[in-house]
């Protein structure tokens, strides 16, 4: 069954419009969809590395901007849109204390966090709203982070590229398992922290 799914997420990358979809998925995942863009861009990079700089700027500039519409639900529609959101996080409890620390320490939050795939990037931008975040150091912050995440994720592809679809070929369960446990790790972090 995997390998069904991971030649179909293989054939999709190749697809025409796979561009358009990256540019869907990285857009909503700053602001309401749980799945990072990695799923697609990984895929696309591995069928046709020589793509790989096209695709990480297609997910860079999309993210940022599904980031403002994050913002926008943290600082604007927040009683409504964003507390939904948290809430499906159960996280309700402590957004409040997120708001705080994030005012105190946005840049160094958002450049931590924004980094790593496991927590998901739209409780950054929601809550970078919600702290009142200056627009034009969320805009700049938003750039870089995710600009380094996905040139990074591209360039590691583009370089090592077949060992690293070899590696996941042969071992599609245990790379399913790890990206799950990472998942499910980063909402336990949340609850946690």
């Amino acid at each position: 069954m995997l390998t069904r799914l991971y030649s179909r997420i293989m054939g999709l990358a190749q697809h025409p419009r796979a561009s358009l979809w990256l540019v869907l998925v990285a857009f909503i995942e700053s602001s309401v969809f749980p799945i990072p863009p990695d799923v697609l861009l990984i895929p696309m990079v591995l069928a046709d590395r020589r793509k790989a700089w096209r695709y990480a700027g297609i997910s860079t500039l999309a993210s940022v901007a599904g980031g403002f519409l994050g913002y926008a639900i943290g600082s604007v529609f927040y009683d409504t849109l964003g507390q939904a959101i948290v809430q499906a996080y159960h996280l309700e409890a402590k957004a409040a204390e997120y708001a705080q620390l994030f005012r105190d320490n946005a840049i160094m939050i958002m450049a931590v966090k924004g980094l790593v795939p496991v927590i998901p990037y739209k409780l950054i931008t929601i809550t970078a709203g919600l702290a009142k975040m200056d627009l034009l150091t969320f805009a700049i912050t938003s750039l870089l982070v995710r600009a380094l995440r996905f040139y990074l994720v591209a360039g590691l592809l583009w370089k090592f590229g077949e060992p690293i679809r070899s590696f996941i070929e042969k071992r599609l369960g245990l790379v399913t398992a790890g990206f799950a446990i990472a998942l499910v790790g980063g909402f336990l972090i949340l609850k946690l922290v």
